[in-house]
Order: C-alpha cells, then sequence, then structure tokens
C-alpha cells in the first residue's frame, strides 16, 4: 500500500487543477453559446454552460498521467500500477464517452435531440474497450469451497457491458439538480476508495482519489448554480465509477462484496431501474427525459410536492450516505 500523502498530493492537484480550469471554460461556453437554456421543462431561469464534464475529464486525466502513467512506479508504488494497455483502454474510453457526451449536449444547445442509438453505441464500444484491457466481472469465490468460480467468456462480457453502460445511463438520469448527480458520485467515490485502501488495491485507489478531486472541484462551483456538468459529465461519472469498481472489488470478488458497490450506487441504481420499469408498463418511451409526468426521478417527484430542490438534493444525499456507510461495515464485518 502507498503512503498516504502520495492520495492526498494526488486529490489536492486535481482540485486544483478543476478549479484552475473552471472559470476559464465558463467564460469560452458563454461565447461560444454552449449553455442549457431555461424551457417549458427546464426552470432554472439564466443560460447554464455546459462545460463541467469536459473540465472534470481534463482534470482527471491530468492527473491520471502524472500520478499513473508517469510516476516512478518502482520508487513510490509497491507494485505495478496499470499497464500501458489498460492506461490507454481507460483514457481513450474516456475521450469516447466525453466526446459523445459533447456531441449530445452542442445538440441541446441548439434546441435538438441527438439520436439515442450512437449514443448507445459508443457506450457499447468504451465498454467493450475496458474488457478488452481486462476491466471486467470474472467471476466470484464460492463462500463455502473458496475455490474461485469463472465465468464464461460471454457471461463477462455481457455483464461487464451491462454494468458500463448501466451506470452511465443511470448518472445521466440523476442529473436533474444542482449538485445532485455530483454529490451522488462523491459517496460511492469515497466508498470504493475505502475499500480499496483497505484491500491493498493501489490501482484502484488513486483511480478513486483523482476521480474524488475532480468531482469536489466541480461542486465547488455546480453548487452555486455556475455551471452544469452536461450530459458529458454525466457519463464520465458512470464510466470511471464503473473502471474504478471492476478494477477493484469485483476482482477479488465475493458473494458479498460483489454487493458493496451496488449497495454505494443504490439510490441511482433503484431509481433509475423503477422508472424505467414503471415507463415500459405504461408503454412510455424509456430514455425520453420527462420532469413533468407521474412516472419520473426520485427528485423530480420530491420537488414537485412542493419540496425546494436543495433540501430534495440533501434529503437523498443523506439516503445515498446512509447505505454507503452500510456498505462499508458490511465490508468491515464480513
Amino acid at each position: 500500500m502507498i503512503r498516504m500523502w502520495i492520495y492526498l498530493i494526488a486529490f489536492a492537484a486535481v482540485i486544483v487543477i478543476t478549479l484552475a480550469l473552471m472559470p476559464v471554460f465558463i467564460k469560452l461556453a458563454y461565447r461560444l453559446d454552449f449553455t442549457d437554456k431555461p424551457t417549458e421543462r427546464k426552470k432554472h431561469k439564466t443560460p447554464a454552460p455546459l462545460v463541467g464534464g469536459l473540465v472534470m475529464f481534463l482534470a482527471f486525466a491530468v492527473g491520471f498521467l502524472i500520478f499513473v502513467a508517469f510516476m516512478e512506479v518502482d520508487s513510490i508504488y509497491p507494485d505495478d500500477l496499470l499497464g500501458a494497455w489498460e492506461i490507454a483502454a481507460i483514457l481513450v474510453g474516456a475521450m469516447m464517452i466525453v466526446g459523445i457526451g459533447l456531441v449530445d449536449d452542442y445538440s441541446k444547445t441548439r434546441g435538438k435531440e441527438f439520436p439515442v442509438f450512437p449514443r448507445l453505441l459508443i457506450k457499447i464500444a468504451a465498454a467493450c474497450l475496458a474488457f478488452a484491457a481486462g476491466i471486467r466481472f470474472t467471476g466470484f469465490t464460492n463462500p463455502f469451497t473458496d475455490i474461485y468460480v469463472t465465468f464464461p467468456f460471454g457471461v463477462q462480457l455481457v455483464l461487464t457491458v451491462l454494468w458500463f453502460v448501466g451506470l452511465i445511463t443511470v448518472f445521466n438520469f440523476m442529473d436533474g439538480l444542482d449538485g445532485l448527480a455530483g454529490l451522488l458520485a462523491l459517496l460511492p467515490g469515497c466508498t470504493l476508495f475505502f475499500v480499496a485502501m483497505s484491500m491493498g488495491q493501489t490501482k484502484s485507489a488513486i483511480m478513486a482519489v483523482l476521480f474524488l478531486g475532480a468531482v469536489a472541484g466541480f461542486l465547488r462551483y455546480n453548487l452555486r448554480g455556475k455551471v452544469w456538468m452536461g450530459d458529458s459529465g454525466a457519463y464520465m461519472l458512470g464510466y470511471l465509477l464503473a473502471v474504478i469498481s471492476l478494477h477493484g472489488i469485483f476482482k477479488q470478488a465475493t458473494i458479498i462484496s460483489m454487493f458493496i458497490p451496488m449497495l454505494a450506487l443504490a439510490v441511482p441504481i433503484v431509481d433509475s431501474i423503477t422508472v424505467v420499469v414503471r415507463r415500459i408498463l405504461a408503454k412510455k418511451p424509456t430514455y425520453v427525459a420527462d420532469s413533468t409526468s407521474d412516472i419520473t426521478h426520485i427528485h423530480y417527484r420530491l420537488t414537485k410536492s412542493g419540496m425546494k430542490p436543495k433540501y430534495a438534493v440533501a434529503l437523498i444525499f443523506l439516503v445515498s450516505a446512509c447505505l454507503n456507510l452500510t456498505a462499508i461495515i458490511l465490508m468491515l464485518v464480513v
């Protein structure tokens, strides 16, 4: 396990990069009119810059290159951090995800909706790239025999793609109120970092702390309503959490430990599954954003009931915090 000061420096460095880049990109967004305008469905009063996701990605990528790709591994880390192929796959996959998110965001700034199929195709391609680099579900340890059960190749591929596409999609669904998606990503990021530290998983821990720095820096502006992450940011949150969890706790998965990331991410996952199932039963599109109907996400239902957005965010955050704390306790007890 590496020294704690490396994690602290990495966390601080990414926060500083995010905070330094954000004002520059906010000004650029206004200049290029890369903003989300108020509509009947979107109740914000002024245009909101959609560059938060791009800045988070750039800050994470710089930190990733510094603290993963370019550092002298032999003298600082107790093991090889990540292979060249894994590093390339993670960064290229993130670029693909952020890129298609920016295209989607650009369409929205022009009052259009980008087609669903190209977005889904890129999500699947990024998941397959990670899978090819070894970032995948491989199996689990049988608690009764202590024998590792390896899934067939096809099952590994399907589960990995579903995990990636699922997390990317649920965070896109949860990006409806200032701070909500970021806070819901921050909590499982902390949980995955703590789990990786406890299990001696240097690779996952360093990625988690870089992720946390980017999200924390973004929230400094987002919670004050100065910038939105856009679809590019929501996609990136889901993608990186999928990478960290698959490269970490799922690598040494037991029946119990497999539930830790799912419990940490339970709020967005359960909410999204519930909405999708209800829309299917009601014969409504599952992919169309809709904050006005009764079949919508928890944050919209809370605000429709009369709760102020900041209180709705606080309530959902507290529920998620309790579930993440439960996940950590479960790991320590079992």
